[in-house]
């Protein structure tokens, strides 16, 4: 069997270039992308390199941005402009291997192996990849090229920007061992603070420890960490086109103003539902179980879920749940910055269902309440969100107006790791 060869593409500052490249009077001036300060989404998504001196962090909050760097410029971000980058993105990697996992909008893994013959050496590939998203694209890639995807991953964040890297089972430990262990996939803030109780520090750190003492630490995460640092990650690269399951689909939203009580919390929750029933409907879903999140402005935060009695994907059944789980679980000590609301445990949307005995009045009004939800997606989708919403949404315009379907916020994945580049 020949030695597997995996590439990983990131492309560099992905939200920050595709503005920069929209706006050239960016260029050479610090700017990030940043969410909306009216709807207090106000933090940092992405930034050029122009911005990091000064400190500037994806994730940060943008009062914080400027305090450090008073003549950032702060762009809102064009998810569209974003996806329409990420499929070019894709189809220049498909031109070099069938098997492509994407990870998040801006980067995806490329298994070569089998494919060299045509292509060259890993390392050529990468650079010819590098070549064409920054003739073809404007922007550039760093690309790590490894025997494994952990490897070839970690080397895409060492030569950055617009650099090539080769891990080999030869050179990882001098390469990969002296990083500090938060460079390693899997270690987030929370275990690095656990590994740093044990003075575990670096990729070596771990690589060189007792798997049986990390497990016992860390739990079976421990042993995949473990693995990873040792180079032994056998896991595949996803042939393109194949589909992930599908296992929730929510929606959470830090509000316009602090929620103070059930109506305030039911405004919001009906808005959670209607984009997360809307988008159920579209993929032929439905949830047997809810769940909520809830942050305090204290940014205490904690979930709830509950089993359904029937699975549903419908916005009145799931706004109901949830009002249901927030009630019974919380006593309004503090008031909410933001809350979450996600179906979970999901089935295929079953046409023609029995009716239940004894409760046929029930399920024509659940037939009806269906057919209704359709009309609504159906004007909707031809007139906008705001063509039609619920009266009692209009007691509070303020809160009545978010639309979390069509704003829903695509983080970039460096964000979702936490990363600070």
């Amino acid at each position: 069997m020949p030695a597997r060869t995996v590439i990983h593409a990131d492309l560099d500052n992905f939200y920050a270039s595709v503005e920069m490249l929209h706006h050239p009077k960016l260029r050479g001036h610090p700017m990030a992308v940043g969410g909306s300060v009216e709807q207090r989404h106000g933090i940092i998504l992405a930034r050029n390199y122009e911005a990091r001196p000064y400190g500037i962090k994806v994730g940060q909050a943008l009062w914080q941005a400027r305090q450090l760097c008073s003549g950032l410029i702060i762009v809102p971000p064009d998810y569209n402009k974003y996806l329409r980058f990420s499929r070019l993105f894709r189809s220049i990697l498909g031109n070099y291997s069938p098997q492509i996992e994407p990870f998040g909008l801006d980067e995806a893994w490329v298994d070569l192996t089998g494919c060299l013959a045509k292509h060259g050496s890993g390392a050529n590939v990468a650079d010819e990849i590098r070549a064409r998203v920054k003739f073809e694209l404007g922007i550039t890639v760093s690309v790590g090229v490894s025997y494994n995807k952990i490897f070839a991953k970690l080397g895409s964040d060492m030569n950055k920007p617009d650099g090539t890297t080769v891990i080999t089972e030869q050179n990882f430990r001098e390469l990969a061992w002296p990083l500090p262990a938060a460079d390693l996939l899997g270690v987030g803030r929370a275990t690095q603070v656990k590994l740093r109780k044990y003075n575990i520090r670096t990729i070596g750190d771990i690589a060189q420890s007792d798997p049986n003492l990390l497990k016992r630490w860390l739990g079976k995460w421990g042993l995949f960490l473990y693995t990873y640092a040792n180079g032994f990650d056998a896991s595949p690269v996803a042939q393109a086109g194949e589909e992930n399951v599908i296992k929730s689909i929510g929606n959470s939203t830090t509000c316009p103003r602090d929620l103070e009580n059930d109506k305030d919390a039911h405004i919001v929750f009906q808005c959670l539902a209607e984009s997360i029933a809307a988008r159920m409907r579209e993929l032929g879903l439905q949830a047997k179980t809810v769940q909520i999140s809830l942050r305090t402005n204290d940014l205490y935060s904690f979930t709830r879920q509950k089993a359904l009695v029937q699975p549903t994907h419908l916005s009145t059944e799931l706004c109901s749940a949830a009002m249901a789980l927030l009630r019974a679980h919380y006593r309004w000590d503090k008031p909410l910055r933001s809350i979450g609301l996600r179906g979970t445990n999901l089935e295929p949307i079953i046409a023609g269902r029995q009716p239940v005995l004894f409760a046929l009045d029930e399920d024509i009004r659940r037939r009806r309440t269906e057919v209704l939800e359709y009309v609504i997606d159906n004007i909707r989708r031809r007139f906008g969100y705001f063509a039609i919403t619920r009266a009692f949404m209009s007691l509070d315009p303020q809160l009545g107006k978010l639309n979390p379907k069509d704003e829903h916020i695509i983080h970039p994945i460096g964000y979702l790791r936490g990363d600070a580049s």
